[in-house]
């Protein structure tokens, strides 16, 4: 028997204009793999940094990583930003241009390359953010809260001391590319800081911060890590976020907001001691600020008190705060002139704030902010030489339920079916003939039970409970509730001072040099290895150290073998 060999699925057939309409979301080319070899270990008990950093290497070698020839990286993360939350914001978007919103797409859902990341931490089945950031900053897996340090303990400075992970923010520093941060958190909180900074709690974002111990080992804390990785001409040249508070003194009052003063207790005012430390550079706090900083050899914004807005609040007060758009372009801008090339982190913070407040629409809305500031860097940029990569740290407990009509509001009531005998057009109704909203949470602030701070019923953001005082005993009925007004809370299911990240697997969708590994389903640490393959200039500097192996593929840990 004759057996034809199947060719490869990317190659067109002959005589096919279907790939033809369809090439601009025609999968990537999978380049040739290379094989990296990895020990059978027991899990979790014999999981160690470097078997995860070896494993996570043989995942992106394996997917044809190492064909990647990308001279800047951009990784976009949508914090909390679940596939529900993807499929929801598409629609509002579509449903706010006029259509019915089911067939819109988000900027990065016009990428060719996708895949599924598994999210856990070493240490719980549900992640937090400074785990999973790191997982992807590092390579390696790491505990629930960590900054970039290899598995070990929260509270445990000393044992953190010989654990640090390089990041590919530093790495890249190292190789002589530029790189920058941004974010709408506080630039100190647990993603913008895993790309800088080594601490085993992701709490410890000021030196008021830290235990007694702590400071007694040497840790030093994360706002401060920020600063010293500036000096003498290295760490990120544009820094964009919130957080002014971690870098003032106790004594010092915040310029903007006057009743608020900083919260150090060492009395360094890190922001003064950055401008000494950049003397030509830009310190600013405002869009107005931001855009005439364009022509600084380095920039720090910082645009508030604590995190920025939520992108509906900003616009609705006018405070000035830069859009997560204008800091993207202002970033991509100021990194471009590196000729040889960049690497920037740019985070979408506000989502996954929205979805532990309870808040659909300031999730969704964030979400589409995020959209927006993706598609900025897509127009700034070329895929010929920059891999853009988006992604999500861990997931939320937002549902999308029911049988709700083709076109319906995301954010209304379910009108069409409860079932699929039921009426078309009407409003769903339960079984206690009370209708519901399509979206919902399993968990967090919109109980309808009665709080320390809110009645019984809907709740309205902002709520943030301390206690419950009454259970819910049924529910509200919605009928006269505008239920896709900013301020309603979508009713929750278990009663939390704020509701909780989940745990399923969260998409990656990548454009560019090396986006063709981006497929089937990763562990999250091998994103790290999928840049840093991807990028000649990167993967250059960890093989000159001797860490590759004989086909140049970085399978080494970086400083040691923990």
């Amino acid at each position: 028997m004759t057996i034809t060999p199947a060719l490869p699925r990317w190659l067109p057939l002959a005589g096919s204009v279907l790939l033809a309409a369809c090439a601009s979301l025609a999968p990537v080319p999978p380049a040739a793999a290379l094989h990296v070899d990895v020990p059978v270990v027991a899990h979790p008990a014999g999981e160690t940094p470097a078997w995860w950093y070896r494993d996570g290497a043989a995942q992106a070698a394996g997917r044809g990583a190492m064909a990647g020839r990308a001279k800047n990286i951009i990784v976009f993360l949508g914090d909390g930003m679940s596939l529900t939350t993807v499929a929801a914001a598409r629609i509002l978007e579509g449903q706010r241009n006029g259509s019915s919103g089911e067939e819109h797409l988000l900027a990065w859902e016009t990428f060719p390359a996708t895949a599924f990341s598994k999210t856990y931490n070493t240490d719980s089945q549900t992640p937090d953010s400074a785990g999973t950031m790191s997982a992807i900053t590092t390579g390696v897996k790491t505990h629930m809260g960590a900054i970039a340090v290899y598995a070990g303990s929260e509270n445990d400075c000393t044992d953190s001391l010989g654990k640090h992970a390089q990041t590919w923010l530093e790495l890249a520093d190292a190789a002589g590319m530029a790189t920058g941060v941004v974010s709408t958190a506080r630039i100190t909180h647990a993603t913008p800081a895993a790309t800088y900074a080594h601490v085993p709690n992701r709490g410890w974002e000021n030196n008021a911060a830290l235990p007694a111990a702590a400071v007694a080992a040497g840790c030093k804390d994360i706002a401060l890590q920020l600063i010293e990785a500036g000096r003498a001409g290295h760490g990120p040249g544009i820094v964009l976020g919130g957080g002014r508070k971690e870098f003032l003194t106790r004594d010092q009052s915040d310029p903007q907001q006057p009743g608020q003063r900083g919260l150090r207790s060492d009395g360094r005012d890190l922001i003064a001691e950055w401008q000494r430390d950049h003397p030509q550079g830009a310190y600013v706090t405002d869009a107005a600020g931001l855009a005439a900083a364009a022509g600084a050899p380095s920039v720090l914004g910082l645009f508030n008190y604590d995190h920025m807005q939520y992108d509906h609040d900003r616009i609705a007060t006018g405070s000035g705060e830069p859009s997560l758009a204008a800091m993207t372009r202002a970033a991509i801008a100021h990194l471009a002139r590196n000729p040889n090339g960049y690497v920037l982190m740019v985070e979408g913070a506000k989502i996954d704030m929205a979805h532990h407040d309870g808040n659909a629409y300031r999730a969704l809305d964030e979400t589409i902010a995020f959209s927006d500031a993706v598609r900025a860097a897509m127009e700034a940029t070329s895929s010929e030489d920059t891999l853009i990569l988006v992604t999500a740290d861990h997931s939320h407990t937002l549902n999308f339920v029911g049988y709700p009509t083709r076109g319906n509001p995301i954010l209304g009531k379910v009108r069409g079916r409860s079932s699929f005998d039921g009426e078309p057009g009407a409003l769903a109704k339960g079984l206690d003939g009370l209708p519901y909203t399509t979206l919902g949470y399993a968990n967090g602030p919109g109980n309808t039970g009665a709080s320390d701070a809110q009645p019984t019923g809907s709740k309205r953001y902002p709520h943030g409970p301390k206690k419950l005082l009454a259970p819910a005993t049924g529910r509200p009925d919605l009928t006269a509730v505008d239920t896709s007004a900013p301020d309603y809370m979508q009713e929750a299911l278990v009663p939390l001072a704020a509701e909780s990240h989940g745990g399923e697997d969260v998409g990656i969708w990548a454009r560019g040099p090396g986006s063709g590994a981006v497929r089937g389903t990763l562990e999250q640490n091998a994103i790290y290895h999928i840049l840093v393959q991807a990028a000649p200039r990167l993967r250059a500097a960890l093989c000159g150290k001797g860490l590759c192996d004989g086909n140049g593929v970085p399978v080494e840990l970086p400083g040691g073998n923990p």
